[in-house]
């Protein structure tokens, strides 16, 4: 009987001791960490107040924040300044009020880059090249960009009035402009290519990307489009949910888009797609580069990992982390890593910092782009339901890694002269495109610079022959006539006429293509992408 009563008793005396212990450390901690915070205060105090150099006492407040960021060593947690938050807001929500012109500094004048299409600028004859001389009666020659895009920046239904300087012209010209909500395009065009083949380009995840996209492909649909090229290359990503949004409109209602995991509540939840396919068994090829990443992993990895899409072009950038904003005292903003993501098959894609390819072992597109070497040692190797494999750990590579036009090593020895003087040399090539489009008033997409014209912009360089050698600026001609054409092509058409002018050189879409010729179902778009890949040993 006395037994019986022995060992709840000494469970209870343990219990009571071990709660006890529980209790005094979490004060222990409790204490420890407010001892911390007075020692901060008053490291603080005495610097503001001691040191033998007057110091601001919020520079030392911002520098503990930044080293407390920096400590945790992730690169996409940071605070943003109240100041900057706006420009997150219109990047991810994509409208605000203004006056739809792109702009940048350019030969010491805030100069338009290019009018947004359909925008006010774009309405009254604003052109990419003219110069702001006034806004709104105040001298623009010694302003900045940003002081310059505050003043034309304001409520929609208000007025600004601008005078500009025209390559050309004598005197300025004015311009009356009723701001507006101007709309920042994620889906900028769509065009039906040969075969049948739309192409939509997708390049950010904001507010309005799935509705763009659906938009876009129901648009491509109706002029008879059967097969759909998805270019995501260059998509830095954004919005989880619409990053979500878009993958559903290829999936079937209840499959798995992505599934993240963190600490906090909240953080481990699965999605799953909420509606049928919108296009179903319509063949695929989804784009992706080194700059794909994010929100634009989470659509390609999803439609892999599915067999809804085939993927061309290179590895992702790996960024498999979803980042919360809270705001603080003040309206300044933390944005914080809180969860990593999984694709459908739980592949982890984040790569971290520490383990990417060193810049030295990067190669140069023609585009200027670096392209960074391609590596599956060591990667974990999973398996879709039609068998194709799929690699985790590092980014999403794709079934078929296409390089882009990429130069030469002495075409890179003569690129690398160019850029220490890059800024200059940006600002030459969009003084020539200007008098280039105004010049040729009957142009159209395919034109090609010819030499001369390359060397007349080469004259156009100010003192350039005593920094980079006319040798080097040869061995460079290749890119140099891209940039040279690009640009132009965007002044003159936009980014529809950048696109069909860059064709040529983009052998990632030309392999798209040639997937999708023939195809009519997405098992024959699978069958033909083993196929070439096995061909060519990917």
């Amino acid at each position: 009987m006395s037994k019986s009563y022995v060992a709840p008793a000494a469970v209870l005396v343990v219990t009571a001791i071990t709660g006890g212990w529980l209790l005094q450390e979490g004060v222990d901690r409790a204490e420890n960490v407010y001892v911390q915070m007075r020692v901060l205060q008053e490291v603080v105090d005495r610097i503001e107040s001691s040191f033998v150099e007057e110091v601001d006492e919020s520079t030392l407040y911002d520098s503990a924040i930044e080293g407390l960021i920096q400590d945790l060593g992730d690169p996409h947690t940071s605070l943003i300044p109240a100041s900057d938050y706006e420009d997150l807001r219109i990047r991810t929500e994509g409208e605000y009020g203004g006056v739809g012109l792109e702009v940048s500094d350019r030969n010491g004048y805030v100069t338009v880059v290019s009018p947004i299409p359909g925008g006010p600028g774009e309405r009254v004859g604003v052109r990419a090249g003219d110069q702001f001389f006034e806004i709104e009666g105040v001298a623009a020659d010694t302003m900045l960009t940003d002081q310059a895009v505050a003043l034309l920046r304001g409520s929609p239904g208000s007025e600004v009035t601008v005078r500009m300087l025209r390559p050309g012209v004598d005197e300025p010209i004015e311009f009356t402009l009723e701001r507006e909500i101007i709309h920042l395009k994620a889906v900028p065009f769509a065009v039906l290519l040969e075969y049948r083949v739309g192409y939509v380009p997708l390049l950010t995840v904001r507010e309005t990307s799935s509705a763009e996209v659906s938009a876009a492909v129901d648009s491509l649909r109706r002029e008879g489009m059967r097969a759909l090229v998805f270019d995501l290359r260059g998509n830095p990503g954004g919005l989880l949910d619409e990053g979500i949004a878009v993958t559903d409109l290829f999936l079937d209602e209840g499959e798995v888009i992505v599934e993240t995991r963190g600490r906090a509540h909240g953080e481990n939840q699965e999605f799953r797609a909420s509606d049928p396919d919108r296009y179903e068994d319509m063949p695929v090829v989804v784009l992706v580069d080194a700059s794909s990443a994010s929100a634009s992993e989470i659509i390609a990895g999803a439609l892999q990992d599915h067999d809804r899409a085939a993927l061309v072009g290179e590895t992702t950038f790996g960024k498999g982390s979803v980042q919360s904003l809270f705001r603080l005292t003040g309206g300044d903003v933390l944005k914080l890593t809180t969860a990593r993501w999984y694709t459908p098959l739980g592949r982890s894609i984040h790569l971290n910092p520490a383990d990417r390819p060193a810049e030295t072992d990067h190669g140069l597109a023609i585009s200027g782009q670096a392209v960074p070497p391609v590596s599956l040692e060591g990667r974990p190797e999973y398996l879709t339901p039609s068998g194709r494999v799929a690699y985790g750990g590092g980014g999403i590579t794709p079934d078929l890694v296409v390089a882009p036009e990429m130069l030469t090593e002495e075409e890179v020895g003569g690129v690398r002269a160019l850029f220490p003087r890059f800024g200059r040399f940006s600002g030459a090539v969009f003084n020539f495109a200007v008098d280039y489009v105004r010049g040729h008033p009957g142009l159209q997409p395919g034109f090609t610079v010819s030499d001369a014209e390359l060397g007349q912009l080469f004259e156009t360089l100010p003192d350039f022959d005593a920094q980079v050698s006319r040798e080097e600026f040869e061995r460079s001609r290749r890119f140099v006539r891209y940039q040279l054409e690009h640009e132009i092509a965007g002044q003159a058409w936009g980014q529809t006429g950048e696109f069909l002018q860059s064709r040529a050189y983009d052998r990632q879409l030309e392999a798209a293509l040639d997937l999708l010729r023939g195809v009519r179902t997405t098992d024959e778009l699978l069958a033909a992408v083993r196929a070439r890949a096995t061909a060519v040993g990917n």
